[in-house]
């Protein structure tokens, strides 16, 4: 699978950075000593950080910015991991769905990083990430029909998957997964990507059985 970026989001986001992380996995319907881990990092973040500094958070800052540039705003439709870490201060538990989604929102609010999670045997031919358009359909996982008008979306050959605030029903993680692809979306640029895509493999190889593990960065060309 071929994955590209298009030139209104370089113009937009010139600083672009992408982890990749393509697996073959094991999916469960949840994992104890993952929770625990979530558990820990819930406490951790209410106990070094404000409600307003959520959204100062340079990922989330710059995935924001990226909205703002493209014509969508970041407070009616926010990333998803400052809305991860904005629920965790509003003292609401996470929602445990399974493992593998499980522990991608455990990297998103560890790191700040909205990520794409995807079941890689769903998707349709090659990605390519743009702007998306007026009307566009879109179903977000557990929202229903999204305007995604405005906002970065990863699409295949039969329409959008992703979006920094919801991915999409079609191609989404479930207990049948076993080849999963996660994107990391790295808007404020290279630096502390690499250490997401490291933590993320981590917890895959630790929790998920990952194996067979490819990595690729997708950065602008200068």
């Amino acid at each position: 699978m071929n994955i590209s970026v298009s030139e209104q989001i370089y113009q937009a986001c010139p600083r672009l950075h992408l982890g990749i992380i393509s697996c073959d996995v094991v999916n469960t319907p949840s994992d104890e000593a993952l929770w625990d881990e979530i558990v820990a990092e819930e406490e951790s973040l209410r106990l070094s950080m404000r409600m307003e500094e959520i959204a100062r958070r340079i990922p989330i800052y710059e995935t924001r910015q990226a909205y703002k540039k493209l014509g969508k705003d970041p407070n009616r439709y926010r990333p998803s991991a400052e809305a991860l870490c904005r629920r965790i201060l509003k003292g609401y538990p996470l929602y445990k769905i399974d493992t593998l989604v499980d522990l991608i929102n455990l990297v998103s609010i560890h790191t700040g990083y909205s990520i794409g999670g995807f079941d890689a045997g769903k998707i349709k031919g090659d990605l390519i990430l743009g702007v998306g358009q007026a009307d566009e359909l879109f179903n977000g996982i557990g929202r229903g029909p999204l305007n995604i008008e405005g906002l970065p979306v990863y699409r295949d050959e039969q329409g959008g998957i992703g979006t920094p605030t919801s991915d999409e029903e079609r191609t989404k993680i479930d207990l049948s997964t076993t080849k999963l692809l996660m994107i990391i979306n790295g808007y404020s640029g290279e630096e502390g990507l690499m250490e997401a895509v490291a933590y993320a493999k981590d917890l895959l190889e630790k929790y998920a059985t990952a194996r067979n593990i490819q990595i690729e960065t997708i950065s602008p060309v200068l």
